[in-house]
């Protein structure tokens, strides 16, 4: 059984947002709790875009392969 359900345009986008909401975190110096939020969401949409898997896909049904 295949367990991906993000297709490989799904995940260069999530690639893609993940990298600007990792450098905008690191420009967020003087909010560091916001810059924490930022950053973890960009790891998220990072992560999600490597390996293909999205929890919230799964949960919803939805599978952009």
């Amino acid at each position: 059984m295949d367990s991906h359900n993000v297709g490989w345009r799904d995940a260069g986008v999530r690639g893609f947002i993940g990298i600007i909401l990792l450098l905008n975190a690191a420009t967020l110096q003087d909010r560091p709790l916001v810059a924490l939020g930022v950053g973890f969401i960009g790891i998220i949409f990072i992560g999600t875009g490597l390996f293909r898997t999205c929890p919230l896909y799964t949960l919803l049904r939805i599978n952009s392969c």
